[in-house]
């Protein structure tokens, strides 16, 4: 296998990696995507540096095969230089000249069908090689893209690890006060915050369902607006 498939299947199954599944699987999350980071960006560096020696070996290409094109070119004129020079000659009288200019012409247009064969040669070549860039170039900011989306859920999962921890100091000291101390009402208002709670996620599903209806009933609407529509121009 070339270096180049090698890079560009790298690329590809760290950009489809499913960082989800990844974190299922760990038992320490954020420790999971500290390393996971570490790895992206390492290899992000690596696979940079193997994208651009891709790109730099095709762009040598594409100049060894403009020389090649541009030497077809040159030689072309040249031929056509010599052998216009050998029917002047013979015009002349000169056929010994003549002929040296002509058997020119013809080495000119060796050189020239050699300098073609060689262009088209390389063609298939540097279109593949064009392809390939492309999908390392592609594969990269995959690649990048991905590397953010670690950064965003690592900085969430720290910002949530806190707040639980804020939480868990909050309700151990509320736990640290003796609830039954007659002079405390700890104990009647967490009841009425949970009373509150619970009233809060009751209206929220009764929101829920309520929405869902309202959008069944837009939907039987625009039924009815369509029937309307297609019986009126039955009529018509």
């Amino acid at each position: 296998m070339s270096s180049k498939q090698t890079v560009l299947g790298r690329v590809t199954q760290l950009a489809k990696a499913n960082i989800n599944a990844l974190l299922d699987q760990a038992e320490d999350p954020q420790k999971m995507l500290d390393q996971l980071i570490r790895d992206y960006a390492n290899n992000i560096a690596e696979a940079e540096e193997a994208v651009a020696a891709t790109i730099g070996n095709l762009r040598l290409m594409e100049q060894d095969h403009q020389e090649d094109v541009d030497a077809a070119k040159e030689w072309g004129g040249k031929a056509l230089a010599a052998s216009r020079k050998a029917d002047e000659l013979r015009a002349g009288g000169q056929t010994a000249e003549a002929d040296r200019f002509d058997n020119l012409a013809k080495v000119a247009l060796g050189r020239q069908l050699q300098s073609e064969k060689e262009a088209k040669t390389a063609e298939p070549t540097i279109a593949a090689q064009t392809e390939v860039v492309q999908k390392l170039k592609t594969g990269l900011d995959q690649m990048k893209a991905k590397l953010g989306e670690l950064k965003a859920k690592r900085d969430e999962l720290v910002a949530r690890a806190k707040s639980a921890q804020a939480q868990n100091r909050m309700m151990d000291a509320v736990q640290s006060v003796n609830v039954l101390d007659p002079t405390s009402e700890l104990s009647r208002f967490e009841d009425k915050v949970r009373r509150e709670e619970a009233k809060a996620l009751g209206k929220q599903e009764l929101a829920a369902s309520s929405l869902d209806a309202q959008f069944e009933q837009l939907d039987a609407l625009g039924d009815s607006a369509e029937i309307e529509a297609r019986l009126a121009a039955l009529k018509a």
